[in-house]
């Protein structure tokens, strides 16, 4: 069960990027296991069943859904080997992450953040979504307003078309989803101090749960456009 990040979680974090080293995190191995690998299994494993419920296909295996603390350096100027963060994602198994629709979760010692969106640019899907917009915008008004992400306090954020011709059918509340390149919902300035609490897992699975409608919608255009 999930009772909150400690303030070690966060020294940890801190003293890797002091000490970016294989030596420091070898001998710190036990360490990271115990303050910063438990707790990121324990969240995981709490949002679990909200997920499948969510998605019956959704990954939870937490060693799958965290991301690696070593960085690949192959393609990067920073050649630090660990990350001082971690981040999770749900998603369908074994589907790559490049445009997948994904959960998300991100905690570090300057960041807390979480939500749902897709990993990059994905064209087709957002061109698909574009289309069925364009054909019923009264069902997407209606699914957008039940929602309620202003009230949620939750954001639309990404990459968006600035010069892409928006159908006259298109209401303005839709028009940011209509342009959207790659898209993110994502909790809105999170009270840092939550994430040492219990309470932490509770109000993440509040969000993606008010986050399934648009997500099951668009995973349904996604398998639409899976060749069988």
């Amino acid at each position: 069960m999930f009772t909150g990040f400690s303030d070690e979680t966060v020294q940890f974090f801190l003293d890797l990027k002091f000490h970016n080293s294989s030596d420091f995190f070898h001998s710190n191995h036990d360490r990271y296991v115990g303050v910063v690998q438990k707790p990121f299994y324990e969240l995981i494993e709490d949002l679990a069943p909200t997920m499948t419920s969510i998605d019956p296909q959704m990954e939870i295996r937490p060693y799958k859904c965290l991301s690696r603390i070593h960085r690949d350096t192959r393609f990067s100027r920073d050649k630090s080997p660990y990350r001082d963060h971690h981040w999770f994602l749900f998603r369908r198994a074994a589907e790559p992450r490049e445009k997948s629709l994904n959960y998300f979760f991100e905690f570090g010692p300057d960041r807390l953040n979480w939500g749902m969106g897709v990993w990059g640019e994905n064209r087709d899907l957002f061109d698909l979504l574009r289309r069925r917009m364009s054909a019923d915008p009264v069902y997407f008004s209606s699914l957008m307003d039940g929602m309620k992400l202003r009230d949620r306090h939750l954001l639309m954020q990404g990459n968006f078309f600035r010069r892409l011709p928006v159908p006259s059918v298109i209401p303005d509340g839709l028009r940011p989803l209509y342009c959207v390149r790659e898209m993110y919902i994502c909790r809105e300035r999170p009270d840092y101090v939550s994430a040492f609490t219990p309470g932490l897992s509770d109000a993440v699975r509040n969000d993606f749960v008010a986050l399934a409608p648009l997500y099951r919608l668009l995973r349904g255009y996604q398998d639409e456009l899976v060749p069988e």
